[in-house]
């Protein structure tokens, strides 16, 4: 099976946030912030296997600040890391002052999907080539996040046999 690169999977995703969006301090919902992760994430991971994939896991969401009503939410997600059917999938979320164009940071994200063949069963992905320094630096750590999550769903799978 090809090999693919980060950026190949690159998937980029801009909405203006509309009062309808926001709680009582003015700032987006973050389940809404979360859903859109979730989408673009799907779209990276998708891309990259070119099949059907499940959300496996979201093992980390790190709000940093705010996005307020009229700002801009963008969001930006590859495929980090790959083992044999699974995908890591990185989402970076930042605000845009639509008017001066500045940026900040306002969330990070892992995520983890599966690929899936056309029975529903999981099917084998390409490997990932990151090329960028920050497609490296995500890369270098994926080893790590993997250990974490696989120890935490065995967790989870004791405590349900308890």
């Amino acid at each position: 099976m090809n090999s693919k690169t980060s950026a190949q999977s690159k998937t980029v995703l801009t909405d203006i946030v509309l009062p309808p969006d926001t709680n009582y301090h003015g700032t987006i919902f973050g389940g809404n912030v979360m859903a859109y992760i979730d989408k673009v994430a799907s779209i990276a991971a998708m891309r990259h296997a070119r099949s059907q994939v499940v959300t496996a896991s979201s093992d980390s969401l790190d709000f940093i600040s705010p996005i307020r009503t009229g700002e801009a939410i963008c969001l930006e997600g590859y495929v980090s890391y790959t083992r044999k059917t699974s995908m890591e999938v990185f989402v970076k979320v930042e605000a845009e002052d639509l008017i001066t164009g500045e940026r900040r940071l306002t969330a990070t994200s892992y995520l983890t999907f599966v690929a899936l063949d056309e029975n529903g069963k999981p099917k084998v992905v390409p490997q990932i080539i990151p090329e960028s320094e920050e497609e490296k630096w995500h890369y270098s750590g994926a080893e790590e996040r993997y250990e974490i999550r696989r120890k935490r769903r065995k967790q989870a799978k004791d405590r349900e046999k308890q």
